[in-house]
């Protein structure tokens, strides 16, 4: 490990449309990609260049030209995020409840990073299925609250070294809705129990991948094809039960701006940011990343660029997958009436801010106080559109949208 020597101007600058462009050529459908993992790699490369197309802008005072690429918009793309975490943070505003909320994360064992990478849809459909059941469960249990909790839960997939981890964060209101109408508060300082958390939450998972086995839910080749005998399955499903899995809880936020700005940082990141990226060259990429074991310490790891791009494949989606999803007082078939009285319990208002959907333009001016209209040469003219780029490539249905 270790940093190469460029400038701190130069390593900003790297983007993982860089990366790609110069070593994404050795990966192919050939090799095993998937189609998802293939396009998100095609799109992210040629996102915000003249491959997607785009349109010319004139200023009105001093003549000057500037070329507009279009975005590829795929929610693997560091760069098409910002805009979309924005206008989904203005809905959940609407939604918060004044209240502390929690901070939970399940996480399942690396034994199962090998059985995930074949079944990628199936185990991340378990882990969402039984981390919220085990929620759920213990909301509805007397001894800790006795009624309908309130709970979003986003996944990820990548740890701090663009390995695999695979994890729920899960965001829970303290609290829950009696089945009269009143609001439950937490009896003491904590939400749930974290140890007795893990154990219903390792039974569940473990009962759930037992049916998926039972009823050839799940796909075996490769490194997993020996799991297609029940027999070898047993060792995988004795070791999993035999140690205690990782439920991890903070201190409640302290109110609804934090808790925004906690969903700001989980919901829509991808596995890696063109921030952390530090150097690229012929044969390595290098980025940033803590190391959580020593001290949360900053480093510097340096990886093949082979190794780097297989890397950030493994946390591709499969396509239309939810990575956010909402349960409890949340979930969408009763959310408005449940909220509803759930506020009318906490003495609340009962018609939240309505949620008006902001503009391209305005974002921009609000976030980066930058009018996007304005000639960036004279500051004074405004650019009008005086033609069309068309696209040499078409990436999906979505990618020719600015």
């Amino acid at each position: 490990m270790g940093a190469h020597p460029h400038s701190a101007d130069a390593a900003r600058k790297i983007e993982l449309a860089q990366v790609l462009a110069r070593h994404g050529a050795c990966f192919r459908p050939a090799a095993g990609l998937s189609t998802v993992q293939y396009r998100a790699l095609r799109a992210i490369r040629t996102c915000r260049t003249a491959a997607l197309g785009g349109h010319i802008e004139k200023c009105e005072r001093c003549g000057a030209l500037r070329y507009s690429y279009h975005s590829c918009r795929n929610r693997h793309c560091p760069k098409c995020q910002t805009l979309a975490k924005e206008r989904w943070l203005a809905a959940r505003r609407a939604e918060l409840l004044p209240v502390p909320y929690y901070h939970v994360v399940f996480t399942l064992p690396h034994e199962l990073n090998t059985l995930a990478q074949g079944n990628p849809r199936v185990i991340y459909r378990l882990l969402f299925e039984t981390a919220s059941a085990t929620l759920i469960e213990f909301g509805q249990n007397p001894r800790w609250l006795g009624g309908e909790i309130a709970a979003t839960l986003v996944l990820h997939t990548w740890g701090q070294r663009l390995d695999q981890h695979l994890h729920v964060h899960g965001l829970i209101a303290a609290g829950a809705l009696g089945a009269t109408g009143q609001w439950l508060h937490p009896r003491s300082g904590f939400l749930f129990p974290v140890k007795a958390l893990s154990q219903v939450f390792r039974g569940k998972f473990l009962a759930a991948l037992a049916h998926a086995f039972a009823t050839s839910a799940l796909k075996f080749a490769g490194a997993t094809a020996a799991l297609a005998d029940p027999q070898a399955r047993r060792p995988l499903i004795a070791g999993l039960r035999s140690h205690d899995w990782v439920v991890y809880t903070k201190r409640p936020f302290g109110g609804p701006q934090q808790v925004l700005d906690y969903l700001g940082r989980y919901t829509h990141r991808v596995a890696i940011s063109n921030h952390r990226l530090v150097s690229l060259d012929d044969t390595e990429v290098g980025f940033r990343y803590r190391d959580y074991a020593h001290g949360n310490r900053r480093k510097i790891m340096r990886l093949a660029a082979h190794e780097f791009i297989r890397r950030f494949l493994l946390h591709v989606l499969p396509s239309g997958f939810m990575r956010i999803r909402h349960y409890g007082l949340l979930a969408n078939r009763a959310k408005r009436a449940k909220l509803a009285q759930a506020r009318a319990a906490l003495n609340a208002p009962l018609a939240p801010v309505p949620i008006v959907r902001e503009t391209v333009e305005a974002f921009w001016l609000r976030i980066a106080r930058r009018d996007i209209h304005q000639c960036p040469h004279c500051r004074a003219g405004r650019l009008i559109i005086i033609g069309v780029i068309p696209a040499a490539v078409q990436i999906t249905p979505r990618a020719r949208s600015p």
